[in-house]
């Protein structure tokens, strides 16, 4: 498979995230593309001009079957822009054959496995006192805190992502597309 065919598997699979959180629209636009809540997180996001990185880093990773399965799956689809703020040469050798292993264990630290909408992460926070812990497919623990009424993700190094469109639902979960890529 090319770059650009893993990066549209992964931009569908963002766009899928992003049209769970969107309530209020029938079909939230993510990347220039209507998500639909019919369809499956892959389906949608190969269709995000924002998230063709992403697509692209699933396909290489092997995880398309998996992303587009029965779930339920949180993601936490970082945007082209959060990969290219990665140390440059990053994505192109994360890509490469030899290194799906790693690449794997990125992506996945992205899942967390069930649905959780930004009033579910909310709501965990306030019970948390200020901040919730969500343990991630990749069996790291994500972070979720509130600051006004935007959620923010902070991964195991300290690095922190705003989640840019939350409630993209799809039909195997929901989506929230972040502005920074998470670290294991």
């Amino acid at each position: 498979m090319t770059i650009r065919t893993h990066a549209r598997t992964l931009v569908l699979a963002l766009a899928l995230a992003t049209a769970a959180g969107a309530a209020e629209a029938k079909n939230p636009m993510v990347g220039g593309a209507p998500m639909y809540a019919s369809k499956s997180i892959v389906e949608n996001a190969v269709n995000s001009k924002d998230h063709t990185t992403l697509v692209a880093a699933v396909k290489a990773a092997g995880l398309v079957d998996t992303l587009a399965g029965p779930g339920p799956f949180t993601v936490f689809a970082p945007t082209n822009a959060a990969f290219a703020k990665l140390p440059a040469g990053t994505v192109e050798s994360l890509v490469q054959p030899q290194n799906k292993p790693t690449l794997t264990k990125i992506l996945t630290y992205h899942v967390v496995p069930g649905t959780y909408t930004a009033k579910d992460l909310m709501g965990l926070v306030k019970q948390g006192g200020g901040q919730a812990e969500l343990k991630t497919a990749a069996g790291g623990t994500l972070t979720v805190m509130q600051k006004g009424k935007r959620l923010f993700v902070a991964d195991d190094k300290g690095n922190t992502a705003r989640v840019t469109i939350g409630n993209v639902m799809q039909s195997n979960g929901v989506i929230h597309v972040i502005d920074t890529v998470m670290m294991p």
